[in-house]
């Protein structure tokens, strides 16, 4: 089954990972000392697992191949994926729905603040990775500066406290109102653009709000950002911080609860399908009668509104924001959520959200290597899984034939 091409081929991987790893995993530097330490058994480990990974992806693709090749000589049959079988049989979906639930409630009384602040974390980039998803998973628009609409609702709401004493309730509707008219500000200039094209455009246009935070001092506080920001208010009550830290847990827990809601509503929707339409073929969307330039703006602005939201909500989490916070680092993490998730699924989504932001947080243990995990899982699953954790379940259509004419 593995040919001498393939040895050779896997030789060759293990060289040119050893050659990339080789100063992160041999050489250690003590400063203090003023020592080298050189670590020559990371490099025969990295050799050998990289040798035998690749040798195993091979035997899984060959095998793959050949279960296809088989099914196809075969009668042919409708194949039912997992993940139909999970989220479409009631006797799995509803407890693990019930299952889910009951974790995400007791979830602050069984695990430590600590713990309750990460999930809140996690739970403000599921909204992002819904956010964004509408944008590239649906509508097919490549944005890399999806952190501009994130860095105007937390200014906003920072800003707004800061001269006028608005409000944590007050704030959120308008961060995300403000958020989508940047949307559409961006999106006039970009119509005619694709591809790479809106990629290089969005992503300065992300890179110029930073910039603009970052100097224009009198208007942001620059760099030394803004500070003593409120957190959300429960009728006026005085919390202490882990009660604030719980209140805004199960605040999350409802938003997204809410963005689910609205983005699965969305998608099925005849703006939804207008999306979908134009993600698959631009030209034959136009010649089908949608109007390509209000499909775009709203796409834009509907995707910006929940960064503008999550935005308001991150300047209460933290009570302080800066420009530091809005790097297209941010941009890439989100778009990441989206491809690892699987392009246009809401499931898919928070899973990859779960992952891309919980994994490096309880992967402190291995600091030196979390973050060579974390880039070895997004490689592997490129690799084997492109389309994402959970693909988008593309809804068909048949025609029945016998019921038609048993109707005449």
């Amino acid at each position: 089954m593995i040919s001498f091409k393939d040895i050779r081929n896997a030789f060759l991987v293990s060289m040119w990972f050893i050659f990339l790893t080789f100063p992160i995993m041999v050489i250690k530097v003590n400063p203090i000392d003023r020592i080298i330490t050189w670590r020559w058994q990371n490099m025969i480990y990295i050799g050998i697992g990289s040798f035998v990974l690749f040798l195993a992806s091979k035997v899984y693709s060959k095998l793959k191949d050949t279960r296809l090749e088989s099914i196809r000589q075969a009668q042919p049959r409708q194949e039912t994926k997992w993940t139909q079988t999970i989220f479409y049989d009631r006797k799995i979906y509803f407890p693990l729905i019930g299952a889910v639930s009951f974790f995400a409630v007791v979830f602050p009384f069984v695990f430590s603040t600590y713990q309750t602040n990460i999930m809140i974390t996690a739970l403000m980039y599921v909204m992002l990775g819904l956010g964004l998803n509408i944008v590239v998973g649906v509508a097919g628009l490549l944005d890399l500066g999806y952190v501009a609409f994130y860095a105007v609702g937390a200014y906003c709401y920072a800003l707004l406290h800061l001269h006028f004493g608005i409000g944590f309730w007050t704030a959120l509707p308008l961060g995300a109102l403000l958020a989508a008219t940047f949307g559409i500000v961006l999106g006039f200039p970009v119509l005619r653009l694709r591809g790479d094209y809106l990629a290089i455009v969005t992503l300065g246009f992300g890179e110029i709000i930073r910039l603009i935070l970052e100097n224009w001092n009198e208007f942001s506080k620059g760099p030394s950002g803004i500070s003593n920001i409120a957190r959300p208010g429960l009728f006026g009550i005085d919390m202490s911080l882990d009660f604030a830290i719980t209140y805004l847990y199960y605040l999350m827990i409802g938003l997204v609860l809410f963005t689910v809601f609205m983005v699965n509503r969305l998608q099925k929707s005849r703006i939804g399908r207008a999306w979908f339409a134009l993600r698959e073929d631009e030209i034959a969307c136009q010649a089908m009668g949608i109007d390509k330039t209000k499909t775009k703006l709203t796409a834009f602005a509907l995707g910006a509104t929940w960064a503008g939201m999550v935005g308001v909500i991150f300047a209460a989490k933290t009570t302080f924001v800066n420009p530091a916070s809005f790097t297209f680092l941010e941009s890439a993490i989100i778009l990441c959520i989206v491809v690892l998730g699987g392009m246009g699924s809401i499931i898919g989504v928070i899973i990859g959200a779960f992952i891309l932001i919980l994994l490096p947080e309880y992967l402190r243990a291995f600091s030196d290597y979390r973050m060579l995990v974390f880039g070895a899982v997004l490689v592997i699953m490129m690799v084997f899984r492109p389309q994402g954790i959970i693909s988008n379940i593309r809804r068909t259509y048949t025609f029945n034939k016998n019921a038609v004419d048993s109707q005449k």
